[in-house]
């Protein structure tokens, strides 16, 4: 799904790695020894975050000449997610960050960021968990602009945006009150003093997510980081991909529980076979939900309402699935999983998160009754 171009000697018998396996890689020796303090809360992984975007974790799908394919991307994102899903969640806010400046019209805002977040120097988040749900009809703008020479003044308060810091971006909505034209999304820079950046009471996961409450006060907005003046037709083009990208949480989640399971089979598989799932049904789903979802990605601009369909309906399946898997690795498990220092109950607190990040399992039921 796109080949990283690396300043090595190919062999024709020795291709170069894809994005993926270098992505894989890095989880492998990097992050695995990190996740139990990344889910702790106690680390940030900025620096191996800036590592990913150096091997082109975070440029795969900005389209080229107009097409956009999200296959490398999904891919990437759950080769973290099968080593800690609060890294793969950090991931697709990256990954996020640069599907919006890739697709901004602001042509002055692309060239001044695209590169950027793209390889990871720059790194940032999404702050649509609000607009998404507004846009359909479950909460307000919580940000509220009014037009001023050469930009706008925001003020307003978002309780939970992830993969900041103080020198971080994040993609965002606000409100016009002072004229018609709809909502205005754009970048926030975090090192605004007039931004400020609030800790978050502990979650049951993800507190490693550089995860803050961001108050506006009368932040200046300039032009230049203006994503899109009318907000409303730029996330009706982005929003297949910001579901998509989150497939590969999922999958790189239900992979890892699948190999929990396994390795209990030799020392419990003979009463392991009683419970009601097994690891053979959920490789099925798994093989399932991998092909829907490579299907749908190599397409995210596709506007028709069918499209659209799927990608809510794999999106619900996929948290559905998560929780499931989930919870069956910790049966299969038994008591040694109910220790702290097994994965398993980690993955089953990850699995829940998967569920309820926007949109959530309720949010798609909506929006697919509402169809």
């Amino acid at each position: 799904m796109g080949s990283l171009a690396l300043s090595r000697v190919e062999t024709s018998d020795q291709p170069a790695p894809s994005i993926a396996d270098e992505v894989a890689r890095i989880a492998r020796q990097k992050l695995a020894p990190l996740a139990p303090a990344i889910d702790e809360g106690t680390v940030y992984p900025a620096e191996l975050l800036r590592d990913l975007g150096r091997v082109g974790a975070w440029g795969s799908h900005v389209p080229l000449e107009g097409p956009a394919d999200l296959r490398c991307a999904i891919q990437s994102i759950a080769a973290l997610g099968e080593v800690c899903g609060a890294t793969a969640f950090m991931a697709w806010c990256q990954n996020t960050l640069v599907w919006y400046a890739a697709n901004s019209c602001n042509l002055k805002l692309a060239a001044r960021f695209g590169d950027g977040f793209s390889s990871g120097r720059v790194l940032g988040g999404t702050g649509l968990s609000n607009p998404m749900k507004t846009f359909f009809g479950i909460e307000k703008f919580k940000l509220k602009g009014r037009k001023v020479e050469g930009g706008y003044i925001v003020k307003g308060a978002l309780p939970w945006v992830s993969n900041l810091g103080p020198d971080h971006f994040f993609g965002t909505i606000f409100e016009r009150e002072d004229e018609p034209g709809g909502p205005v999304m754009f970048l926030a820079d975090c090192s605004d003093p007039a931004i400020t950046l609030a800790p978050c009471k502990p979650f049951l996961a993800m507190d490693g997510t550089g995860t803050y409450g961001v108050q506006f006060r009368d932040a200046f907005v300039p032009d230049e980081l203006i994503l899109a003046e009318q907000a409303g037709p730029f996330v009706k083009k982005i929003r297949a991909g910001f579901i998509l990208l989150q497939a590969g949480m999922a999958l790189g989640l239900m992979k890892d529980c699948i190999n929990i399971m396994d390795e209990v089979d030799g020392s419990l598989g003979h009463v392991n076979r009683y419970l009601p799932q097994q690891p053979t049904q959920f490789r099925e789903l798994y093989a399932e939900f991998e092909k829907e979802g490579m299907a749908l990605a190599s397409d995210p601009y596709n506007a028709d309402d069918s499209y659209w369909r799927r990608v809510v309906a794999l999106r619900l399946r996929l948290g559905d699935a998560s929780v499931a898997v989930a919870h069956a690795a910790m049966l299969h498990c038994g008591a040694r999983g109910y220790l702290k220092s097994h994965r398993a109950q980690r993955r089953l607190r990850e699995a829940y998160f998967v569920a309820i990040v926007t949109p959530a399992t309720k949010q798609l039921r909506k929006m697919l009754a509402e169809f």
